[in-house]
């Protein structure tokens, strides 16, 4: 090896030696432990909650009353059940969106913030179909939280890395790491499967307790809400994704469900901006001129940012005055003016009675108790017209109509409003009891007009 050559690589290894003193010394003040994943951890965190709940049961039964010699009912309470979940907040109004699981027959909602704030929740309203629920925190007015980002529809990368954040067991907030592993699954429940399509599969630790919570992409973007785990499995968790969220959102946060007022515009977020989805004929919005596909961009002069913003103008304003509502149509700006009327004005008992040719009232909590009824939801039928629909089906003065399909309805209105959306002569199965002698049964009817 000649000298000169030794000479080279000696002081080409001192400016080696010297550049990594220089981009140590620069990157001392980097903390290398802050990755994305950090990141959007503490992005994403001030908007995760803990939801605990608390239940209250009792058991209907029936005793003999040897004094009045007849079978009487009871209603015994039973000790409060509590459960603990996870929800995200997604408006800064306070709406919390989690699963109709964690809270359905919840007597108390308690939610814990970030901040270890503890407030009281309401239930807004929610789909049983799609297990989502949306909740309001109780809050000083005017006070503002922190919402989680969506991401866009289908913004999915198979494989990226995705964080599960929730209060698993009820231990608290917590995250766990992991991939998409899979965009379209459907997952099966006791009862079958659910309507939800196109669940996300991760293997992110999700556990008991973390149904409701977030799932995010490393841009700290809502990409799915936590759902389920297979049990016989290891690392295969559930996430219903954000496209089917906006979904439910346009179905549950309405002035319907909110304040029982009928718009009949149901609209969804997109990537063109708020969007009407569905226009229900006959409706206000119908009647205004609202038709489906516009995009919405104005309600009473302000500038509509989001679903909450465009329904919380809409509930605020109520119906007590024509709303103009501007919207794009066809790269043409128009605006249409809606008033909104009250649910019970149009969807009640004699829009029943035009249908069906029966006369119905809502259950009391007496009549529920003396047909042996946990809940007094439903109806009562007081009267049955000849020769109409609900005759020729043999449905007769005091029976209970419990359901519709096997779905439970609560009241007048919700039966009016399945009937509503029925084409003349369509047919539907009602649930019902029979009082003489007590017992369960279905019935199949078929509207008229």
């Amino acid at each position: 090896m000649s000298r000169g050559w030794r000479t080279g690589a000696m002081l080409a290894i001192a400016a080696a030696l010297s550049c990594l003193d220089s981009l140590v010394a620069a990157g001392q003040g980097v903390d290398i432990r802050r990755d994305a994943t950090v990141n959007a951890v503490e992005a994403v965190l001030p908007s995760v909650v803990n939801i605990s709940t608390k239940t209250q049961s009792q058991r209907t039964g029936y005793s003999y009353d040897w004094f009045r010699d007849f079978w009487s009912p009871f209603v015994e309470q039973l000790p409060p059940q509590t459960s603990a979940g996870s929800g995200v907040i997604v408006d800064e109004e306070g709406y919390v969106l989690t699963n109709v699981h964690v809270v359905e027959g919840a007597n108390e909602i308690s939610v814990k913030l970030s901040d270890n704030r503890v407030l009281a929740a309401q239930v807004v309203s929610g789909l049983r179909r799609s297990d989502v629920a949306l909740l309001k925190l109780q809050a000083k007015a005017g006070e503002k939280f922190v919402p989680i980002r969506f991401a866009a529809d289908d913004d999915l990368l198979l494989g990226e890395t995705v964080l599960a954040l929730g209060n698993p067991f009820g231990l608290g907030a917590s995250v766990s790491k992991g991939i998409l592993s899979a965009k379209t699954r459907r997952a099966p429940n006791e009862q079958g499967f659910l309507e939800m399509e196109d669940w996300l599969q991760t293997d992110a630790s999700i556990n008991p307790g973390n149904s409701g919570g977030p799932l995010v992409n490393l841009k700290g973007e809502l990409i799915g809400l936590s759902v389920a785990v297979y049990k016989e499995g290891q690392g295969i968790g559930f996430a219903i994704p954000a496209k089917r969220l906006n979904e439910a959102l346009g179905d549950i946060f309405t002035p319907e469900d909110v304040r029982s007022l009928w718009f009949g515009g149901h609209a969804q977020a997109g990537a063109g901006g708020l969007v009407l989805q569905r226009v229900e004929v006959g409706s206000p919005a119908d009647t205004a001129g609202l038709r489906k596909g516009d995009v919405v961009l104005r309600v009473n002069n302000r500038q509509v940012k989001n679903l909450f913003s465009f329904n919380r103008e809409l509930i605020n304003l109520g119906d007590s005055q024509q709303i103009p509502i501007q919207v794009q149509r066809s790269g043409e700006k128009k605006t249409f003016s809606v008033q909104m009327v009250a649910e019970t004005s149009f969807f009640n008992a004699e829009l029943i009675r035009k249908k069906l040719g029966c006369t119905v009232q809502d259950i009391t909590p007496e009549i529920a108790a003396r047909a042996g009824l946990n809940a007094p939801d439903g109806l009562i039928v007081t009267a049955v017209e000849k020769g109409g629909p609900a005759a020729e089906s043999g449905l007769a003065r005091g029976m209970i109509w419990l359901g519709i399909n096997n779905q439970a309805i609560d009241g007048v209105t919700t039966a009016a409003k399945f009937l509503h959306g029925l084409k003349r002569g369509a047919a539907f199965n009602a649930n019902i009891v029979l009082t003489r002698p007590l017992r369960r049964g279905v019935v199949e009817l078929r509207v008229r007009q």
